[in-house]
């Protein structure tokens, strides 16, 4: 059994989309969490989801470029301080895309909720594309 887990486990951590997958878990965690949380302090929805995200921006530049993608990371110098910047950059157009579709939902009756879900799955796949083609390439 060990002999085919075992080999299944370690193409799958090769894998690049897995590991960018389980990054944005932990990501969503901590965006969801705050979300939630800001929400039933009485944050309103607009607010409590841009405030997520950032939070989440900040956990998901440190788990790719520490677990997904650190064979991409630029050296160091302009080049690395670039690449920050185009990481910044996908993260600003994944919160800009979230509270554009959070605010616009939650100002049509929307539950909040539902459309930060709707938000995640646009924003993933925004964020994947441009880091997977244009930040980390």
């Amino acid at each position: 059994m060990n002999a085919l887990v075992l080999p299944f486990f370690q193409r799958l951590k090769r894998m690049t989309l897995v590991r960018y997958i389980l990054a944005s878990v932990g990501a969503l965690a901590v965006d969801m969490g705050s979300f939630l949380a800001l929400l039933q302090l009485g944050a309103p929805a607009i607010i409590a989801s841009g405030l997520g995200y950032t939070l989440g921006i900040v956990t998901h530049w440190l788990l790719s470029s520490r677990h997904v993608f650190s064979d991409q990371i630029a050296a160091g110098g302009l080049a690395r301080t670039r690449q920050k910047a185009m990481f910044v950059v996908s993260a600003l157009i994944g919160l800009a895309l979230t509270t554009a579709i959070v605010g616009t939902a939650s100002a049509q009756g929307i539950d909040p909720r539902f459309a930060k879900l709707v938000a995640i799955a646009a924003s993933f796949t925004v964020t994947w594309l441009l880091r997977k083609k244009v930040v980390f390439r």
